[in-house]
């Protein structure tokens, strides 16, 4: 093919590249018609698992949904998203239910009586939304990939109770090494994967960046 010889023939090629896959693009948008509730897993090693999570439900508040979040680990830390959340009252209920992570709390038996209470706080927000009038338009269960990779919860009762939510009902789940039983029920996964992290070469977690 003759290169071209000067900017406008660059930028007519150019729009004319641009409007053959607008055209592509649009016909496979016109096949996309289903519209549904869908179980969403953020997992992998690298940071920004819970961060894109939170952006869901931001996106969820500026839509004029509602939200209920269960954080299953990060009790004890003051976050900045729960403090964001908290000024809509009206649309968000977040609960911290976690006790902290295993190696701070050394007491296994105490991490599964709170990973159970916070599965019955998860499940309840999730049967508020059958019917005519559901309470949330989404659920994010932050972090419970780490109390099912630690066997703290029933893997089978998680997984089916998931599958059988409500229809229009989106949940996203978040935390590293998630269960392939989870993302074989599971409508989008992505996972995270860490290229470089600061935390490797001595920086600490930082107000704004982790909490």
């Amino acid at each position: 093919m003759e290169e071209p010889r000067n900017e406008e023939e660059v930028n007519r090629r150019a729009n004319e590249k641009a409007r053959k896959r607008k055209v592509v693009r649009d016909r496979i948008l016109a096949t996309k018609t289903v519209e549904k509730g869908l179980l969403i897993v953020h997992t992998g090693k690298g940071k920004g698992k819970s961060t894109a999570a939170f952006g869901l439900v931001a996106r969820a508040i500026g839509n004029g949904m509602r939200a209920g979040v269960v954080q299953y680990v990060k009790g004890k830390w003051q976050t900045g998203e729960r403090t964001v959340l908290e000024r809509f009252p009206d649309q968000v209920d977040i609960r911290t239910m976690g006790e902290g992570f295993t190696w701070e709390t050394q007491d296994r038996a105490r991490d599964i009586r709170a990973a159970e209470a916070a599965w019955e706080t998860s499940k309840a927000m999730i049967e508020a939304c059958r019917g005519e009038a559901p309470r949330y338009d989404l659920v994010l269960l932050d972090e419970i990939n780490i109390v099912l990779r630690y066997g703290y919860l029933p893997l089978d009762e998680v997984c089916a109770f998931l599958a059988g939510k409500p229809p229009a009902l989106h949940v996203v789940v978040t935390g590293r090494n998630a269960k392939d039983e989870l993302l074989d029920i599971a409508d989008t996964v992505t996972e995270m994967t860490m290229v470089k992290h600061h935390f490797r070469a001595g920086v600490k977690a930082q107000k704004g960046i982790e909490f």
